[in-house]
């Protein structure tokens, strides 16, 4: 069964007729699914979810979900419609699974309701990829996002993606150009394409890590990834220089 009807069903069985909508958000909308992209599914519900229920929505998705499943990594957001509608932030998520997160789920956590800054981009995504698996459009469920909760999202995830730099370098660092695109453009790019946006932007010296991150997010599984001791050393001048930029936007963090 393809993989994105599967997350479906799984849904539909836990919420049954309280699903609202499933829609897709970031690579499968933005610019195509590339080698090491997670399946991005923002689901929209009627109400939150029960213990019993979050526990069979985690135990499906540990099913089917990443490598050793033989499958892309998922990564799924239930939000209650009620709470992003009207809109206001920051955003409160009822339920969210990502594969960077197994070893906590194997353990016995289970994704309970929690502020959700991120939210504000997921739901600017979807609006923007109008990609319906089921349910409506999005813009019939869901509000748009100002521009001004935009920034306040994007700068509460930075402290987050320096904690990943060293174990998750390629996406920290298009994640960061992506930030700086989007507070600079109003528009939320690929990945690639925010990289290549920050790449015209940026100094020669600042230039090489970044390329190579686009390489890699273009062209390989993280499996397949390497760094030379060259580029590792240029790694945090490079994100001092892009963060330096990110606060021309939003001031002093």
């Amino acid at each position: 069964m393809d993989q994105i009807q599967e997350i479906v069903g799984l849904v539909g069985g836990v919420l049954g007729p309280d699903v609202i909508g499933a829609y897709l958000h970031g690579s499968s909308v933005l610019g195509g699914l590339r080698p090491a992209s997670d399946v991005d599914v923002l689901v929209v519900s009627r109400r939150r979810m029960d213990e019993r229920e979050r526990r069979a929505l985690l135990g499906g998705l540990l099913g089917i979900s990443g490598s050793r499943n033989k499958v892309r990594p998922v990564e799924l957001t239930v939000v209650v419609q009620s709470e992003v509608r009207p809109w206001r932030y920051p955003p409160t998520g009822d339920f969210l699974y990502g594969e960077w997160l197994r070893a906590e789920y194997e353990a016995g956590e289970v994704p309970r309701p929690e502020a959700m800054p991120d939210l504000a981009l997921l739901i600017t995504m979807a609006l923007a990829g109008d990609h319906p698996i089921t349910g409506p459009r999005p813009a019939k469920v869901l509000d748009p996002v100002p521009h001004s909760d935009l920034v306040q999202a994007s700068v509460a995830g930075i402290p987050g993606l320096l904690d990943s730099l060293d174990g998750d370098t390629r996406n920290v660092l298009l994640t960061f150009a992506r930030i700086w695109s989007t507070l600079a453009t109003g528009q939320i790019r690929p990945k690639d394409a925010a990289a290549d946006w920050a790449l015209a932007q940026l100094p020669p010296e600042h230039r090489p890590v970044l390329e190579h991150a686009r390489q890699l997010y273009l062209n390989c599984r993280y499996s397949e990834e390497s760094w030379s001791a060259t580029l590792q050393a240029q790694v945090r001048p490079h994100v001092d220089r892009v963060l330096a930029e990110i606060d021309r936007f939003t001031g002093p963090r």
